[in-house]
């Protein structure tokens, strides 16, 4: 059974249970280390830790996950041990948040033009006043029948290659890298397949866009993630273990409704990858 899981998602960004209800889902299902990283915003982790007394086994660690842009591609940050409480960061946080509302706001308008219909009132509804996302408008995509599942809505729609797609302003990996140390947080890619899915040569490429991170800050990897098959989390580790990265992991939970999705308590990273963190967190 596992007990750690470092990428988890609220109402507060794009997930669809509370922080309270993903708290009692992921105690229920036996982890006791959780990290709570809702995309642009922290709003949910201190509802998370009060609820969580409830549960005095459980361990909450504050978190982030931050978008950036890389030659054309995406890479994901997160960041775990963020100084959540720190007010300069939440005012970046919230210039972040409007970008995405407003991106969100042009996406719909956009959508339009190819005859999908649906209500901004309605994704803002969908949001919960959490940071609004793209799955938010897949989700009313969803409601209005032009898609079955929010991935359906991604692949044909609102992905970064499809006609739906609009881009915003973006750190690069080593400026979220800079904000997430500032900030006493501890840097680690996620999901780091995603961004070489197109290479022929993948772990070599990754190899190298690992090692150039590492120069600016980055601590760790997400090696231990979701739908990985077992060649990939071993190709990872190696790679991990080459550049003395910390080999990290998550669900990306963010209950969507589509179909197998991985719940919390069945993936996630060993005892070790937590003590390796919290040994640099007692370093700053």
């Amino acid at each position: 059974m596992y007990k750690i899981d470092l990428h988890l998602h609220t109402t507060h960004s794009d997930g669809n249970l509370s922080p309270s209800e993903l708290i009692d889902l992921c105690y229920t299902n036996g982890l006791r280390h959780i990290a709570i990283t809702d995309h642009d915003s922290t709003e949910g982790i201190q509802e998370s830790i009060n609820y969580s007394n409830k549960y005095p086994d459980l361990e909450i660690i504050p978190g982030i996950e931050l978008s950036t842009d890389f030659e054309g591609a995406e890479i994901h940050m997160l960041g775990f041990f963020i100084n959540y409480k720190d007010k300069s960061l939440q005012k970046i946080l919230n210039d972040f948040r409007d970008s995405r509302l407003n991106r969100a706001y042009f996406i719909v308008e956009k959508l339009k033009s190819f005859d999908i219909d649906i209500s901004w009132n309605r994704v803002l509804e969908i949001s919960n006043q959490g940071a609004v996302g793209r799955p938010h408008i897949a989700q009313a995509m969803v409601e209005k029948g032009y898609v079955k599942y929010p991935k359906e809505a991604f692949e044909k729609y609102l992905g970064r290659d499809q006609i739906g797609y609009i881009s915003r302003a973006k750190f690069t990996p080593e400026q979220s890298i800079d904000l997430i140390m500032k900030y006493d947080g501890i840097p680690v890619i996620a999901h780091p397949t995603y961004i070489v899915q197109k290479s022929d040569n993948p772990i070599k490429d990754l190899e190298k866009i690992l090692s150039n991170l590492k120069i600016t800050g980055l601590k760790g990897v997400e090696v231990y993630y979701n739908d990985y098959t077992k060649d990939q989390i071993k190709s990872l580790l190696n790679t991990t273990k080459k550049l003395d990265l910390i080999p990290c992991g998550g669900s990306d939970y963010h209950a969507s409704g589509n179909p197998n999705e991985i719940i919390p308590g069945t993936v996630g990273p060993p005892i070790e990858t937590l003590v390796k963190l919290k040994k640099i967190k007692n370093s700053f």
